[in-house]
């Protein structure tokens, strides 16, 4: 069985193509605009992949199994 990573989410891949659509779409930003909105709307287009990617790393086996008993002890109080 090999192993499954963030860029084997379909997420993760339908936010590659939003970002490429986005590159693509700031060059046709109106020159005063070039500088002040196309740059937030690159960086927003990464930040999108960066958190799907930290998210999935964020979670292992061990930690959601430790969250789920945590949380069925704190559910019995």
């Amino acid at each position: 069985m090999g192993s499954f990573s963030f860029e084997d989410l379909q997420i993760w891949q339908e936010a590659i193509k939003f970002r490429i659509k986005i590159s693509d779409k700031v060059k046709d930003l109106p020159i005063e605009e070039k500088y002040r909105l196309s740059d937030q709307m690159i960086r927003a287009s990464k930040f999108i992949t960066a958190n799907i990617a930290e998210g999935y790393g964020r979670f292992h086996y061990k930690k959601i199994c430790n969250f789920v008993d945590r949380q069925g002890v704190l559910s019995m109080r």
